[in-house]
């Protein structure tokens, strides 16, 4: 993956059409979202004449970019700048010398809790890398956190997760594909390690469908990526429902730019939630917009002296 496109909307005071009251991202994922229809900018355009209508649209990227412009968000610790958000070190996938290096760069760095997708390399080379990792630095100087994306088959996932286990694994994200209700229920009984959801999420539901999903899943995390999973308040109906059921959960961008990772942050600073986020993906893009986004270390910051680039001259539509 080379590039990502995505929507801005601005949403204007109809008494003051030269004042922007917000700026959201409709953050699309073509390949993984729901959303990602032949319809989409159809949709969108209409949601921007009506945008109040956008807060209960099916589309959770359009909620999502429409919560953020609407959103009268609550100043924090974070966005004041007193604090920092812990996050965990990302390494994507490549060859096993390509990941040892993203390793070391990452720990240099400061990070006590790295997250490695699997599945993309044979398999007796990720138990080397883990065999290697564990060598270095014991479970209890850092977490590893890993992300199968749904690569296992089903029949397969408990052997693999046994393998696994020898290393000191904190949790393992979608271990087989998402729609595989009972198979995904029967793992997380019986997997040695702590289990967590992620695009089993994706999508709209209502409440009383998300309950169901994750009560008959029980699953030992929730991962919420608001752009996928039905915006900010499918997101918070999920962290109820997480509390309620004693079930942990973070929060992960979904590749969004520094506008939708920037209220991402925000919202999960005013959760007060302490566990290391998914929030390191701002540094991707060569074309990003500025930002207070800053990373010190292992944690995200809100940088009060570092304004927001200009977005006027992006080709808005009319």
């Amino acid at each position: 993956m080379r590039a990502k496109d995505t929507y801005f909307v601005r949403v204007f005071d109809s008494d003051r059409p030269d004042a922007t009251i917000g700026v959201g991202e409709c953050a699309l994922f073509k390949g993984l979202s729901a959303d990602d229809l032949a319809d989409y900018e159809a949709t969108l355009s209409a949601m921007c004449r009506a945008p109040r209508s956008a807060l209960t649209s099916s589309y959770s990227s359009i909620r999502f970019g429409f919560e953020m412009a609407l959103r009268r968000c609550e100043s924090t610790e974070w966005s004041r700048g007193d604090l920092g958000i812990p996050i965990n070190g990302l390494i994507w996938m490549g060859d096993k010398a390509t990941m040892v290096r993203r390793i070391k760069e990452k720990l240099d760095a400061g990070f006590k809790v790295l997250k490695l997708k699997i599945g993309g390399i044979n398999f007796d080379d990720e138990l080397d890398l883990l065999r290697y990792i564990r060598r270095e630095y014991r479970a209890d100087i850092l977490e590893i956190r890993l992300d199968a994306n749904g690569s296992f088959k089903a029949e397969e996932a408990l052997d693999r997760l046994n393998k696994l286990s020898e290393y000191g694994i904190h949790s393992l994200e979608q271990p087989i594909k998402a729609g595989q209700a009972e198979a995904m229920a029967l793992i997380c009984s019986r997997s040695p390690i702590a289990i967590a959801l992620d695009e089993e999420l994706i999508g709209t539901r209502s409440y009383d469908g998300a309950r169901r999903l994750v009560e008959d899943i029980r699953p030992q995390y929730l991962v919420l990526k608001p752009a996928l999973c039905g915006g900010f308040s499918g997101a918070d109906d999920y962290v109820d429902i997480a509390n309620t059921l004693g079930i942990g959960w973070w929060a992960t961008s979904a590749l969004e730019s520094n506008v939708g990772l920037y209220a991402i942050a925000r919202w999960v600073a005013s959760k007060a939630v302490a566990m290391p986020q998914g929030l390191g993906t701002g540094q991707l893009y060569s074309n990003n917009i500025p930002s207070p986004l800053e990373l010190r270390g292992s944690s995200l910051w809100c940088n009060q002296a570092r304004a927001w680039g200009d977005m006027t001259d992006m080709p808005w539509r009319q």
